[in-house]
């Protein structure tokens, strides 16, 4: 069976548990977040990331982000600044992914080559939240929009339909919103909009 279907208020330990050794040993999984669905493997694992850019068809350009469990956690991967940190706070857990530079915690692999940025998120989701906290670190993620689609798939199983047999697991639960994550880059210091999403983000514009 390449899906579970997770309880969304209170996923089962065992499916959970299961995601995460499957993480642990390389493999790839998709899971529903709160902006639809991402799909996911563990930092660091470059046969991982190579199969999700192969799924949607990515060049070595495409920028990962890191789905985080924690501002703590949040905080040990990217540099922010004071104003930064205020305005991350107020929005996370939720619908935002944000582009900093990274620190030494994180894969070179995984950092934009030319500007040395990653992008990190923390979902207001309550099955995400329990495979990253018991991963008890971030997990590396893309979100799945399928080539020639614009949206995210919301639907685990038509996630399982059309990628089911390329992966190790799809995590079937509901998604929090249809659209993709708002994308807040503060690559330049200033936070900008590189792509409107879910969540309100007229505090930026």
């Amino acid at each position: 069976m390449s899906y579970v279907e997770m309880h969304p208020e209170n996923p089962q330990a065992r499916f959970v548990t299961r995601a995460v050794d499957l993480i642990r040993k390389g493999g790839v999984i998709a899971l529903p977040t709160d902006s639809g669905y991402a799909i996911a493997c563990a930092l660091g694992n470059k046969a991982g990331m190579d199969a999700i850019r192969q799924i949607r068809k990515l060049d070595d350009k495409h920028n990962f982000s890191l789905l985080c469990h924690s501002f703590a956690q949040l905080g040990e991967l990217v540099i922010v600044d004071n104003s930064q940190f205020r305005t991350i706070k107020a929005l996370t857990p939720g619908p935002y992914t944000f582009i900093l530079p990274g620190t030494k915690e994180v894969p070179r692999m995984t950092l934009n080559k030319k500007k040395h940025t990653v992008g990190v998120r923390i979902p207001d989701h309550v099955i995400t939240q329990a495979i990253v906290a018991e991963l008890g670190e971030p997990l590396l993620c893309s979100t799945l929009i399928m080539p020639g689609d614009e949206d995210p798939l919301i639907d685990g199983f038509e996630v399982d339909d059309r990628i089911g047999s390329l992966i190790d697991l799809v995590i079937v639960g509901p998604v929090g919103t249809a659209g993709a994550t708002t994308v807040v880059d503060y690559t330049d210091g200033a936070g900008r909009i590189a792509r409107r999403g879910a969540g309100d983000y007229s505090l930026f514009e």
